[in-house]
């Protein structure tokens, strides 16, 4: 890098080429989602039969292409505004260097050379002459520099120690624009796809790889831009996104999807953005590494016998195999097998009239976490947020999101032409087994800062005229959850269900902090969880939402089991999505039962 060149640099030139990639990546985004969210549902309502089939698979892996397109591109805006800005620093030092030098009568050669004029105390009948100077070649050498700052305090013209400092300056920018150039050129020339038609597992892979680089490279660019609030609450987080400019904001998104994704207030546009981002990454990182790892021996089993005694274990070939890759192997599985239900959701837009899903939250790594939401609840009416209960991981997560897009479509038919999203929020670490870890309340206090701050995330990006009406539905351990955020925090609800649950870790639904019979409660026919945790998860004796001393509202139920709360056409269905529309006077009850047995009423349960 010389001086010509460096000064002749135009950091707008690449602005500009920057504004240009961000505009064809937002044109992709627009263009996938009127794939996903017109064309395929406009397809599957008017068509039906392999060849609509066929078509509706062409155009997702299409969505796709343009989501790759939508994620580099916006990735190669940042790199060139991060060039940019790193190149303009070094033309600014320059350009400084150069006035200075000007101002103090030096002049700069074209190789950065400093000519400084005759000055000084006279010596010997004579004023001092000028010279020339280059920069130093080890301003980073303790010793070098040593020798050079007492060089300038023995010479007899003062310009000769000005003159060295111009040199310097000029140095330093040349080759601050030099590293910068070396820097760029192998992380922009990296920002582009492979020669075939297919986005593939690598691909996305090497998204991650691309971003990491890029975002090592442009830290000084990102370090410039108004930071995120520690910790933030959900009312900051909405208020520094608010002040970016759209660059920045696309910065962000590009080079911190994962960070962006997981702040409580933000838009759930921005958000599912992100996390789709992150979510596509993780899936083709995942799926190179699961590809790579030997499959289990298909010989899992052999037989042994012992003293007139067989017995099945596993075979040597298989157990080895298992410790060095069984840990590993089944995390993978397991987290691609959610990953894929995670998309299956985003297929399934417009299947019944279901609203486009939106992705706001997502991780891969240990048991996972996913916040899914049928329909925006930023501008929805209606917002029900579902908590999970134990053994609930990222692998069993389409069971749980099935399980709201049920409740959507009945609440949807009972909601008057007022718009409902519920979401299926997966953003804790639910208990692995029942015996061994549901009887700990650890899991639920642990889960309950995030779930509350979600909760007021959905106040602050919500856009409508009108709060929304606002309910959560704890199921099994889930509802322990509840009653944890509602303990040491303050519940952002209007109405609370809970369905099967072991209990919630306060003593009676005025404890919930929502309005007084706003506290509603499911038990269906043969599940067990209330009863242990009546009798066995607790201590015996302990009070639980079924209990008529709690206060809940005791919804009928018709179905059985512990996971039949959602089964379509059920009354344990309806009553829920009445509630979740704000007409919990219109649920179906159960008989008021006093001490001698049932009364005969129906009167809801005080």
């Amino acid at each position: 890098m010389d001086i010509a060149t460096l000064k002749a640099f135009k950091p707008a030139e690449f602005e500009e080429a920057a504004d240009g990639y961000r505009a064809t990546s937002e044109m992709a985004s627009t263009v996938k989602d009127t794939i996903e969210n017109r064309l395929v549902p406009s397809l599957r309502n008017q068509l039906d039969g392999k060849a609509m089939q066929a078509a509706v698979d062409e155009l997702k892996e299409l969505g796709k292409d343009f989501h790759y397109v939508q994620t580099e591109c916006a990735l190669a805006s940042t790199a060139l505004n991060a060039f940019a800005y790193d190149m303009a620093a070094a033309k600014r030092k320059l350009e400084a260097a150069l006035e200075d030098a000007k101002a103090a009568g030096c002049t700069v050669g074209a190789d950065g050379s400093v000519s400084f004029p005759a000055g000084g105390d006279k010596v010997d009948g004579k004023v001092p002459e000028g010279g020339t100077v280059s920069a130093s070649t080890s301003s980073t050498d303790a010793t070098a520099n040593a020798i050079e700052q007492q060089a300038i305090h023995q010479h007899p013209n003062p310009n000769f120690g000005k003159a060295i400092g111009f040199a310097n300056r000029i140095g330093d920018a040349l080759q601050e624009a030099t590293e910068a150039d070396a820097k760029w050129a192998p992380k922009l020339r990296a920002l582009k796809a492979d020669d075939d038609l297919k986005v593939s597992d690598r691909d996305w892979a090497d998204v991650k790889s691309d971003q990491d680089g890029v975002g090592a490279a442009g830290k000084k660019y990102l370090d410039s831009l108004p930071h995120p609030p520690k910790d933030g609450a959900p009312k900051d987080n909405a208020a520094w996104w608010k002040g970016l400019t759209d660059e920045q904001q696309a910065a962000y998104v590009s080079l911190r999807p994962d960070s962006v994704g997981a702040m409580d207030g933000l838009p759930a546009t921005v958000r599912d953005e992100a996390n789709r981002i992150v979510l596509d990454e993780t899936r083709g990182r995942y799926q190179l590494e699961f590809d790579r790892i030997p499959k289990p021996p298909k010989n899992e089993w052999t037989t042994i016998s012992e003293l007139g005694w067989s017995s099945r274990v596993h075979t040597d070939e298989w157990t080895r195999w298992h410790e060095k890759y069984g840990e590993r192997y089944e995390h993978l599985d397991k987290a691609l097998q959610g990953m894929d239900d995670i998309q299956s959701r985003f297929d399934r837009t417009g299947e019944r009239g279901l609203p486009q899903a939106y992705l706001l939250g997502f991780s891969g790594d240990a048991d996972g976490r996913a916040i899914v939401a049928n329909g925006n609840p930023d501008t929805a009416d209606h917002q029900a947020v579902y908590v999970p209960g134990t053994t609930s991981d990222l692998g069993s997560i389409d069971g749980n999101i099935n399980r709201m897009v049920e409740l959507w479509n009945r609440a949807d038919n009972e909601a008057d032409g007022k718009t409902v999203s519920t979401i299926t929020w997966l953003g804790y670490d639910a208990p692995d087994e029942v015996a061994k870890d549901a009887t700990h309340d650890s899991y639920a206090y642990g889960g309950a800062p995030a779930f509350n701050k979600f909760l007021d995330g959905l106040e602050v990006s919500h856009t409508g005229d009108t709060p929304p009406h606002r309910t959560v539905i704890g199921h099994s351990y889930g509802s322990s959850v509840i009653g944890a955020a509602a303990q040491t925090g303050t519940l952002n609800a209007d109405d609370v269900v809970f369905a099967g649950s072991p209990g919630v870790l306060v003593s009676g639904a005025d404890e919930m902090d929502v309005p007084k019979g706003h506290v509603w409660n499911e038990e269906g026919g043969s599940d067990p969880v209330p009863e242990l945790g009546r009798y066995y998860l607790g201590g015996d004796g302990d009070i639980i939402p079924s209990d008529k001393d709690f206060g809940a509202n005791q919804m009928a139920t018709n179905t059985h089991g512990h996971g039949g709360y959602w089964d379509p056409g059920s009354k344990s269905l309806l009553n829920q999505a009445l509630v979740v529309v704000g007409r919990g006077d219109d649920a179906e009850l159960k008989p008021s039962y006093g001490t001698f047995g049932p009364p005969g009423s129906w009167d809801r349960v005080k």
